[in-house]
């Protein structure tokens, strides 16, 4: 299944209304492998490439640990940046994406309205996000 499929098998799970998929690569950067349908063009063309320790997605790897804003819109913990203010979205969280012991990437999903997720669902969006590391490096090691 690709990231993209996966991803939006994501974001009906968490009834969630966006998210992203990054993957860090070789260049010590998260590139975007996946976006859901309706992220604004400029968002996008944002996204493609973050610094780890920057935004939400930046500082989830940086931290090892989730990333959670009630509304990023009147968010105030300097975790959320500006351009995330674009995507019209409030309720978010990233996760990063483990694969072993490794943070290898960042799960991101968002809402239109405010939200706070539980530490049921933020435990799920971590494994969701194992699953897809396993996908993408495989299981044995």
């Amino acid at each position: 299944m690709t990231d993209a499929n996966r991803l939006n098998e994501i974001v009906g799970r968490f009834a969630a209304d966006s998210g992203t998929i990054h993957y860090l690569g070789e260049d010590g950067f998260l590139h975007l492998a996946a976006a859901s349908a309706g992220m604004p063009e400029p968002v996008t063309a944002m996204i493609q490439k973050i610094p780890v320790g920057k935004g939400m997605a930046g500082l989830a790897v940086e931290r090892r640990e989730p990333v959670n804003a009630c509304n990023i819109q009147t968010d105030t913990s300097g975790d959320v940046r500006p351009g995330a203010r674009a995507t019209e979205l409030a309720g978010a969280i990233v996760v990063p994406i483990f694969h072993r012991s490794d943070v290898v990437g960042a799960l991101g999903i968002a809402n239109r309205s405010e939200r706070t997720f539980t530490d049921t669902e933020i435990a799920s969006l971590i494994e969701a996000g194992r699953q897809l590391a396993d996908e993408r490096y495989g299981t044995s090691g």
